[in-house]
């Protein structure tokens, strides 16, 4: 298995990230693949897989670049730069300042990276120069076309995937939060943190910056810029990527009202009132509005865990719940 070792130092200062860059790459993974997690990303690639597929069609070479990039087992280094990570906590660079650095990765380090996620030679129409500028401007397009519309709602998932990490983290330590956030990730103990299940040699990273990067689409990976910066970009909690609202039986809209109703579904996990409006949209005067009747009423309750406050639904709301969808 991949794994490295994380000193004490390190991870107490790992710090969660947002990366609008790598929101891009992974709606690029995902538009590429054509597979949805959930009704909501398939809706998404319904929306915008037809123009992806036009795009790359009028430029064969960037199409194969892109094949070539996202390897079945790696993805080139040069396409998924680890952030900067500057700024205060949980903030993250602009789109276009993330995208320079692919924009300028020099040629020769774009057809080696290349040759590592192909597993081999380069085919000819990828040996000539241009290719860091080709993957510049697909990620800039995917960026304006699929992602930016949906880019403020997008951002309030992430950093309510943030705050449900930070709880876990006071709850249960990092162990909690490392063990599933992605696919074949977990805490090894004794400083081993496992980020794949391949058979690659394990990697030193004491005294080396660690980010942790959400993102919406379900897919992720790892990062580095050696020696000083390591990245883990990982897919939102899927309650909070999700599709919202498809599963309130109209039969408690109809009692409670929708938007409050849909606050009640989704406390079957509990939630903060910030990952509650990320997840309905409503502004935070609605959503604790309906909390309040909703703890009057006996259907929520609530619980500190750490800085958070989590409501979640009571034994008598769980009983309305269910009561609806069985109905």
């Amino acid at each position: 298995m991949g794994w490295w070792q994380v000193g004490a130092d390190t991870l107490a200062g790992s710090r969660f990230v947002v990366s609008p860059l790598a929101e891009a790459t992974a709606s690029l993974m995902a538009l590429e693949r054509g597979t949805a997690a959930h009704p909501g990303e398939r809706a998404w690639l319904d929306a915008h897989l037809a123009a992806y597929q036009e795009r790359l069609a009028a430029d064969p070479v960037t199409a194969l670049l892109v094949r070539a990039a996202l390897g079945h087992r790696w993805t080139a280094d040069f396409l998924t730069p680890a952030p900067a990570g500057q700024g205060p906590p949980g903030a993250g660079p602009a789109f276009e300042e993330e995208l320079v650095r692919i924009r300028d990765t020099p040629a020769d380090t774009a057809r080696a990276d290349l040759e590592v996620s192909l597993g081999g030679p380069l085919p000819r129409a990828l040996r000539d120069g241009g290719l860091p500028e080709r993957a510049a401007a697909l990620l800039e397009w995917v960026w304006a076309e699929a992602v930016l519309p949906y880019w403020p709602r997008r951002r309030r998932i992430i950093e309510a995937d943030v705050v449900a990490r930070t709880g876990q983290l006071s709850q249960g330590g990092w162990a909690a939060v490392l063990d599933g956030m992605r696919p074949g990730m977990g805490w090894l103990g004794e400083g081993r943190l496992q980020i794949n299940p391949y058979d690659n040699p394990p990697r030193e990273i004491t005294g080396a910056q660690l980010l942790f990067v959400p993102v919406t689409p379900r897919h992720g990976w790892v990062a580095w810029d050696q020696p000083h910066r390591y990245a883990v970009v990982y897919p939102c909690a899927g309650v909070l990527a999700g599709p919202l609202g498809a599963a309130v039986p109209e039969s408690l809209g109809r009692l409670l009202g929708p938007a409050r109703a849909g606050v009640l579904v989704l406390l079957g996990t509990p939630m903060s009132t910030t990952q509650l409006v990320a997840l309905t949209g409503q502004g935070l005067g609605s959503v604790g509005r309906h909390l309040k009747v909703l703890l009057d009423a006996g259907l929520v309750g609530r619980r500190r865990a750490g800085r958070s406050v989590l409501y979640h639904r009571t034994a008598a709301g769980e009983v309305l719940v269910k009561a609806q969808q069985d109905g």
